[in-house]
């Protein structure tokens, strides 16, 4: 296996005869595979590791691992944190719930367990051409944000979230030089400082 130029993933679960079920078989795809087994383990793999483009999150972690609460917090702390990656979420709870669930926090697919190899190397070769695509409009100029809109707040309250995670993706990518930022969002140096105090955005957030 060439694992220089391999796309990084991400397997995400406490049971640790599925984990190496899974590395095996996406490491025998190619695939250059990372594991942990909650959410702080993910977290922290993510954040040692910049270079992973897909995670593959099982709902079901400790300290709950009957529910999908933390699997979907998992999720959530991804999306916070704005990161470059597509997580597919793998489930044996309550699928209905659980996929409303994790599409409402941003996965980008998700496969009931059991999921077969064929079915997670389709999921996975799906978010990969995503994000390629996604990186071909970032060198147009183009920016993708995702949010989650609550109708019930009116065009206002769905502008503002929209306007705030514009802004936090732009300063993440530019790796929060206020110069490039103005330049990617069209507007003055004044108006960058303006938005890091209305949204209370600061350098390491």
């Amino acid at each position: 296996m060439n694992t220089r130029h391999a796309t990084h993933l991400l397997v995400v679960d406490d049971d640790a005869a599925l984990r190496m079920m899974l590395r095996g078989v996406l490491e025998l795809s190619d695939y250059r595979v990372s594991e942990a087994d909650s959410r702080d383990a993910a977290l922290r793999a993510l954040a040692e590791a910049n270079d992973i483009a897909v995670v593959v999150l099982d709902l079901g972690l400790p300290p709950h691992a009957h529910e999908i609460s933390e699997g979907i917090a998992t999720l959530q702390a991804i999306q916070d944190a704005i990161l470059p990656v597509k997580v597919i979420v793998l489930t044996g709870q309550d699928q209905e719930a659980a996929a409303l669930a994790a599409i409402r926090e941003g996965a980008f697919d998700f496969l009931a367990k059991p999921a077969s190899a064929d079915a997670i190397l389709r999921a996975v070769r799906r978010a990969e051409l995503f994000l390629q695509k996604e990186r071909e409009l970032g060198a147009q100029g183009i920016t993708r944000i995702a949010i989650n809109a609550q109708i019930s707040d009116g065009l206002k309250g769905v502008r503002v979230d929209a306007e705030e995670r514009l802004v936090r993706q732009i300063l993440k990518e530019t790796g929060f030089n206020v110069n490039q930022s103005a330049k990617r969002l069209g507007v003055k140096r004044e108006n960058i400082y303006y938005f890091l105090k209305k949204f209370g955005i600061e350098r390491d957030a």
